[in-house]
Order: structure tokens, then C-alpha cells, then sequence
């Protein structure tokens, strides 16, 4: 059987100039439906169409011939039957097969499998097509009605396919310098990502996100010792990417209840080895960590089983930094390795703290928040719930929020019992709370941070030695810093103190906090990864 690939593919697209020869995925568009063609295993024979120099060049470098188009079928009206028609070689064909240029992102796999389908089936025409139902509108008798019967759910509606321009199967007999469609007509449903059809930018765009092949796995832990902001971190970062990443996490070491409600891929592991194994099979092209210090051992080990990916690690101050493409650490001050960016630029937000403005500095402390992170290991929480309920803090307000990794939930919850003591459980809205208090007091993790966003003053202890190191909540930078596990006398103290607080005090301290830019650290970091 001798099946023949027309590829039409002139110079004078006017919507995207030189459109053909646009470099997309690292190679000019044109390439792809000629290595489609070469790859296809059904196809036997090759001609392009163009009346572009560059075009030629391309073809005759991958070895194909070139039909060069005369200027009369070169004009915007002329229809793309003709150009097929004529760019047909003497001899005798069974199909005539076009792939257009503007379809990219379509596998040679997909095209054969259309192929055969036409001849097996004996279909005239096969056109590709994708299904996609919506509810969608006509014109009778010049008013808009709708095309549907019944307002349905998307999912619901009646299969609407359209034709996506990536090829026509032709029995070579149907086409004509006027048709290439002939009685016996069937479409040829794609899947959404070899759908693709470039007429403007934005598909342009799209295109070229899908065959540049992004493929992104993160891998993170977190516990009460080691705390949940790895969690929290890696929940905003998979949501940075236009691919949906696959998120691993060691069932001895993490339970799958502290990243809450998601629908991000989940994946336990047992162990490093299953880790190596699944990334051997699965070659992602972007891979995170984020599971505190690595080892050499680790690191040369991913290595092994990952040798074309871009791995970033994120507070990682092991050995095992050096092998990383990247190392993000929004805690600490200073690095001397220059694949490690450090500082309070690269902390990442949550989301919906962008939606929030700072707090008003009142005359009066009236309300106070209170949360250690997502852990809180050394039970701070605990010791400030028995401060706090005292006869001689009932007049101010205290929120406390407990994190989804804090142990003794149940018995803390019970300070419910006082008026003027508000205990939650894992918040899904930690700012809305945050904004309606007028101090804080945390540990040094992403809490402070938080808080400094919305410009809170706030007092802060370290929860353990390797907090003790992180640098950003501390007195220089708006925040009361007062140690590592201080006696409850000078935890009351220092709150007694920030209750008493001016106005003015409090101002200064939210305009020191306010000075740091941290609302852009996802932009910085999310354009260093994406620029390795």
C-alpha cells in the first residue's frame, strides 16, 4: 500500500509571522509534522509544500522533497484542497495523507493508529478531531438560540467533536483540486494534548509547554520533630507548575492527614529505594526536594536514576547541597556556594496571604494570636493556653491555632471553655484570623513570616537548635526573639510587655516588618527554576 504525506506549509501567515519556521521545543514548527511523517510506519512517501525558502531547507535537511508552490496558491483565499492536489506526484496512491504544521504537539503513534483505522474500516476521509461538549448557541431568523436541548453539566452533554486540523486521511480516489472529503466520512478523536492547533500565541504558547515534556515530581516529609512547613511549601510549589506534579512522601515518616485536602498526586514511598526505582522508570525533568538535610549518598544517588532532570532542593543544609542544581533557603543569611540563594526573597507565601493588606496598628492591644506552626514540638502552645487563662488576661482576646501535626489536640481544645479563649484545629484560613489580632507570638518558622506579611508585631521563640540558626525572625527584623525553650516567666513577661505596648511602639515594629519584600519570593523562585 502506498500511502502519501502532504505537508502544506507556506510563508505568508500574517496572525503569527514566519509561523512555520518559529522555533517551538527547540526545533522550527514545520519539523514536527516532517518527523511525523519519517516516523510513521504507515506512511511511504513524503512531498512538502511551500513557497518558503527557510521551509525548504528544513525539508530537504530531514531528507524529504519539496513541491514548490506556485504564487497563485499562495493567497490567503486559496483553499487548502488545491495546494494538496497539486502538490501530488505522479504515480499511484492509495491515500493521500495531510499533516499540517500547525498541529505539533500529535505523535506518530496517534497518526498511525488513525491511518489504519481509515483503511481498515474503509473510510474515504478520517479527520482528526477532538471531543469537546459545551453548551454552545445558533442564529434562526436572526435571533441567538441555543444548539442543546437541555442545560447540562459539561460531562453530561452529547459528544461535540471538532476537527482539530492536525491531518486528513484521504482515499487518494476523493481528492480532488475542490474536495478531499468523500462519502464515507469518520472523525478521529485525539486526546486533548495532541490537539493541539496553532493559529495565534496563546496555542503557540501551549504547544511549546507540551513538547518541551515538563515533568515534575516533588518529594517532602513532615512530622511533629520535623514540622509540617515542608508540607505547606510543597503544596504551594505544585501548584506553580502548568503540569500537575507527582508528590512523593515516606509512610515512616510523614502521615498522609497533614497535607490535608488536596488533589495533588499522592504517593507513598517505603523508602529510598522504591523513591530510585519509580523515578528510574518514570525520568521526571524537575525534581524537589523537600525532606531538610541530604547526603551525598542521597544526591549522587538521584543522580544516578535521574541524570536529564533539574533537581532543587529547599533547606537543605547537608552535604549533600553541592550536587543540587538549586538550593532554596528563605531561613538562613549566608551561603558561600553559588547554587544556594538564601534569605528572606526566597520564602514562599501562601496564596491567599496575597489577598490580605496589613493590619491597622490600633490604640489598644484588645486580641492576640497565637500559633506554633504545624507541630509545635516544644509544646509552646500548651504553656501559653495556661498562661493565658488567668483572671488577669480576661480582658484582652486570644486565638490559638493548633497545626495538623500538634499532638494532645483534644485536651487543648478544652480551653474552648473560656470566654475569651478561641482554640482551632488546622484553619483553612489562617490569614482571616491573623488580621483580626493585633499581636502575635510564634516560632521561627512560617508562621513569622506570615505574620510579618501582614505586618503583626510579633514575639517569637525557636522550637529547636536548627530554628535557633534561622535568621529572618529575629529582633533586627521587627520580631521580640526570646530563645529557645525560655522559662514561662520570661514568655509572660515578654507578652505582659507587648499587651502594655503604644501605639507608636507597635507602628515602628510593623514598619520594620512591612520593609522586607516578601510577597514576591514565589516569583524569584519560580524563575530561577524555570531559567536552570
Amino acid at each position: 500500500m502506498k500511502i502519501l504525506a502532504v505537508i502544506p506549509a507556506r510563508a505568508g501567515s500574517k496572525g503569527i509571522p514566519n509561523k512555520n519556521i518559529r522555533i517551538v521545543g527547540g526545533h522550527p514548527l514545520v519539523y514536527y509534522a516532517i518527523r511525523n511523517a519519517l516516523e510513521s510506519k504507515m506512511i511511504t512517501d513524503i512531498v512538502v509544500s511551500t513557497d518558503s525558502p527557510e521551509v525548504r531547507i528544513v525539508a530537504t535537511q530531514m531528507g524529504v522533497d519539496v513541491k514548490w508552490r506556485d504564487a497563485a496558491l499562495c493567497g490567503d483565499a486559496v483553499t487548502l484542497d488545491s495546494v494538496v492536489f497539486d502538490a501530488i506526484p505522479e504515480g499511484s496512491w492509495d491515500y493521500i495523507v495531510t499533516l499540517q504544521p500547525t498541529s505539533p504537539t500529535l505523535t506518530a503513534a496517534s497518526l498511525d493508529k488513525a491511518i489504519n483505522a481509515a483503511v481498515e474500516s474503509g473510510l474515504d476521509t478520517l479527520i482528526s478531531a477532538i471531543n469537546a461538549p459545551h453548551l454552545s448557541w445558533k442564529e434562526e431568523g436572526g435571533h441567538k438560540v441555543p444548539a442543546y436541548e437541555k442545560r447540562l453539566n459539561r460531562q453530561y452533554l452529547p459528544a461535540n467533536y471538532l476537527e482539530t486540523g492536525a491531518f486528513v486521511i484521504s482515499r487518494a480516489s476523493v481528492v480532488t483540486p475542490d474536495s478531499r472529503i468523500g462519502n464515507n466520512v469518520d472523525v478521529y478523536e485525539l486526546p486533548p494534548e495532541e490537539a493541539l492547533d496553532v493559529d495565534g500565541f496563546t496555542e503557540l504558547k501551549a504547544a511549546e509547554m507540551v513538547l518541551e515534556g515538563q515533568k515534575v515530581a516533588i518529594y517532602v516529609n513532615g512530622n511533629n520533630t520535623r514540622g509540617i512547613g515542608h508540607i505547606y511549601r510543597a503544596l504551594e510549589l505544585a501548584d506553580e507548575f502548568f503540569v500537575k506534579p507527582d508528590l512523593y512522601y515516606d509512610v515512616n515518616q510523614t502521615d498522609p492527614k497533614v497535607f490535608g485536602a488536596t488533589t495533588h498526586n499522592l504517593i507513598p514511598v517505603n523508602g529510598i529505594a522504591e523513591l530510585f526505582d519509580i523515578c528510574r522508570r518514570e525520568q521526571y525533568t524537575i525534581f524537589i526536594n523537600d525532606i531538610l538535610t541530604t547526603s551525598i549518598d542521597y544526591m549522587i544517588g538521584l543522580r544516578s536514576v535521574l541524570p536529564n532532570a533539574r533537581i532543587i532542593n529547599f533547606e537543605d543544609d547537608g552535604e549533600g547541597n553541592s550536587k543540587a542544581d538549586l538550593v532554596f533557603n528563605a531561613l538562613y543569611h549566608e551561603t558561600d556556594q553559588p547554587n544556594i540563594f538564601v534569605g528572606e526573597r526566597y520564602y514562599i507565601c501562601g496564596k491567599t496571604f496575597m489577598f490580605y493588606k496589613p493590619i491597622a496598628i490600633k490604640e489598644k492591644v484588645e486580641r492576640v494570636f497565637i500559633c506554633f506552626g504545624g507541630s509545635d514540638p516544644q509544646n509552646y502552645s500548651d504553656r501559653l493556653l495556661k498562661i493565658i487563662s488567668a483572671p488577669e488576661y480576661d480582658s484582652y482576646r486570644f486565638t490559638v491555632v493548633l497545626g495538623r501535626a500538634k499532638h494532645n489536640v483534644d485536651e487543648l481544645l478544652l480551653y474552648n471553655s473560656h470566654p475569651n479563649i478561641d482554640v482551632y484545629y488546622d484553619v483553612p484560613d489562617m490569614p482571616e484570623l491573623m488580621t483580626a489580632c493585633d499581636i502575635g507570638v510564634t516560632s521561627r518558622g512560617r508562621t513569622g513570616y506570615e505574620l510579618a506579611i501582614l505586618g503583626i508585631p510579633a514575639i517569637a521563640m525557636a522550637q529547636n537548635h536548627r530554628e535557633e540558626k534561622h535568621g529572618f525572625v529575629s529582633s533586627e527584623n521587627g520580631f521580640s526573639y526570646i530563645g529557645l525553650n525560655p522559662p514561662d516567666e520570661v514568655i509572660k513577661g515578654t507578652l505582659d510587655t507587648y499587651l502594655r505596648m503604644s501605639a507608636g511602639s507597635r507602628l515602628h515594629f510593623q514598619q520594620v516588618l512591612l520593609s522586607h519584600d516578601l510577597r514576591n519570593g514565589r516569583r524569584r523562585v519560580m524563575n530561577l527554576i524555570n531559567n536552570i
